[in-house]
């Protein structure tokens, strides 16, 4: 056993680093003719359709810009969530448009297609905004109303008397 030992430690250092590891296969990248990344986000009832491209950090909701579609700063904060995780804030442009629910679920899903399209316009920064779970749809919606019921779960007032 001395012997092996001996003809290793002979080797030198190289020998016993284990081989580098060849680059994981990124996704490709996913651009339009005009070299812009497409991704659609989903909230709640609410469908955003977002084009992203390398620009100042413009974002554009429906024609308007993002501080007076969403005027409160708790929803600008949400759509700038996934720049914030990829350190990117104020290097792409966003064109948004999003149709259905309210403020608050349409601005979840401009987040959703936002973090879908920087992972197609940059694959590499996929693995950063998965682990911020950007990236997964919120399939939480609203619970129907039942017949018999006051609400989904709330039933009318009981009376004894």
């Amino acid at each position: 056993m001395s012997e092996t030992l001996d003809t290793l430690a002979a080797l030198g250092p190289a020998a016993a680093e284990p081989p580098a590891a060849e680059p994981v296969a990124l996704r490709p990248q996913i651009l339009d003719k005009f070299g812009r990344a497409y991704a659609t986000g989903r909230r709640k009832d609410a469908v955003a359709r977002v084009w992203l491209k390398p620009g100042t950090g413009k974002i554009e909701v429906n024609g308007r810009d993002q501080a007076v579609y969403f005027a409160r700063p708790t929803l600008r904060l949400i759509i700038n969530q996934p720049f914030d995780v990829a350190e990117r804030r104020g290097q792409y442009d966003v064109v948004a448009t999003v149709s259905g629910g309210g403020l608050s679920g349409q601005a979840g899903a401009v987040k959703h297609g936002i973090a879908q399209a920087l992972t197609r316009y940059e694959p590499a920064l996929r693995t950063v905004v998965k682990q911020a779970g950007l990236l997964t749809r919120d399939s939480r919606v609203v619970e129907r109303k039942k017949y018999g019921k006051r609400k989904a779960r709330r039933s009318f007032q009981f009376s004894k008397r």
